[in-house]
């Protein structure tokens, strides 16, 4: 058994140290946000991969407690009309279903999961060092705290402390070649079905709504451009942003600006960005895991479900391989090949060079197709070396 450190608890990290705890480790989880982050980020879609695998970590009825189910895809072309509709993948099967949340609310279901395992779980411990030597690993935090452990699993983010203090300093995020809004509304008119998410190909935006059974629209938008200046106002007004994406979205005749139009203060904006492929993961005692490692623009919507993949495997690694230094290389050999899949085809639709609504309706696979992802990810199948 292993002591092990995770900085970040969210949802790479907390999976993990879900995943950790079930493989036998004594686990500690460390977070620098001094709550459960309930009210951070915008909605996501998790896919049937991140739902295959909180399975295999006993954690599926903590997040099917929040959201709603999505069961199929459907296409509007720019004038408002139905050009597609398909079923998501896992759409028979109510625990592999994807699922439409909130990303504050499964951050938070799952640390409340961990908790009630026994996990340690420390909010407000922001990580300022951290020292390996031949025994072991240790992180500090600005509190003048610190923790020792065999191993640390950096899963904290884009903005990745463990990364920048210990695994790839030098390493630096980049554009992705989108602006993306997220937002919500309660005053959608005819909002339409549940059940559905609908991607609209606008001329001007890639559009993406979702409608919950209590009636509330979540909704993204995509827009191609020039990232924000350096000191532009990051937190721009509601008002602000509806003012940036209407003129875009009223040029199409579909539902997009009537939601946009709707929605109150819940509306946001960010830059997509993106790690470069061939990003270092490991260093000695420590990895990265999730958006740590991996991030990639939101346009294929995987990077929850990605994280998940990375929780099981890594905690199968862990325990079917004989150290950790065989452990972190295996892992990686079965994880980087589709995490740089995935940052490469959403990439392409962030930049225009892919097509949005394929990229939207395709989970990335790969190189390596749903059976053996599936034998990856199942709980009961030993991990090897080869």
């Amino acid at each position: 058994m292993a002591r092990i450190l995770v900085i970040g608890g969210g949802v790479a990290g907390t999976a993990a140290a879900l995943g950790l705890d079930k493989a036998g480790h004594d686990v500690a989880v460390f977070e620098a946000h001094p709550g459960t982050a309930e009210d951070i980020g915008a909605f996501l879609t998790l896919a049937t991969g991140g739902m295959r695998a909180l399975a295999q970590i006993d954690a599926t009825d903590a997040v099917t407690a929040i959201g709603f189910p999505l069961t199929s895809l459907r296409l509007l072309d720019s004038a408002g009309g139905e050009a597609a509709r398909a079923p998501l993948a896992g759409a028979d099967d109510p625990a592999l279903r994807y699922r439409c949340l909130r990303r504050g609310e499964l951050n938070a279901a799952l640390q409340a999961e961990a908790v009630r395992r026994g996990v340690p779980l420390r909010h407000g411990a922001r990580l300022v060092s951290v020292d390996q030597d031949g025994d072991g690993v240790t992180a500090r935090f600005a509190d003048g705290t610190s923790a020792t452990g065999d191993l640390l699993i950096g899963a904290d983010g884009l903005n990745s402390a463990v990364r920048r203090l210990a695994v790839a300093p030098a390493v630096r995020t980049r554009y992705a070649g989108q602006r993306v809004y997220y937002g919500y509304t309660d005053a959608a008119p005819a909002p339409g079905e549940t059940g559905v998410i609908t991607m609209v190909r606008g001329s001007a935006a890639a559009f993406g709504y979702a409608v919950a059974p209590a009636g509330e629209t979540y909704w993204f938008a995509r827009v191609s451009g020039h990232p924000r200046p350096a000191g532009d106002a990051p937190d721009a007004t509601p008002a602000r942003l509806r003012g940036e994406l209407l003129p875009l979205l009223r040029a199409d005749a579909t539902p997009a600006g009537d939601i946009v139009a709707a929605c109150g203060e819940s509306l946001m904006a960010t830059d997509a960005t993106e790690m470069p492929l061939g990003t270092p993961w490991r260093a000695g005692r420590i990895l990265l895991l999730g958006d740590a490692a991996h991030a990639a623009s939101p346009a294929t919507g995987q990077g929850a479900a990605m994280a998940l993949e990375d929780a099981v495997v890594l905690a199968k690694a862990l325990r079917d391989l004989p150290d950790p230094r065989t452990a972190f290389t295996v892992y990686e050999r079965h994880r980087r090949p589709r995490a740089e899949h995935n940052i490469t085809v959403s990439g392409a639709i962030s930049r225009g060079t892919h097509d949005p609504a394929r990229g939207a309706a395709a989970a990335p696979g790969a190189p390596r197709g749903d059976d053996a992802l599936n034998r990856l990810l199942d709980w009961e199948t030993p991990l090897t070396e080869r």
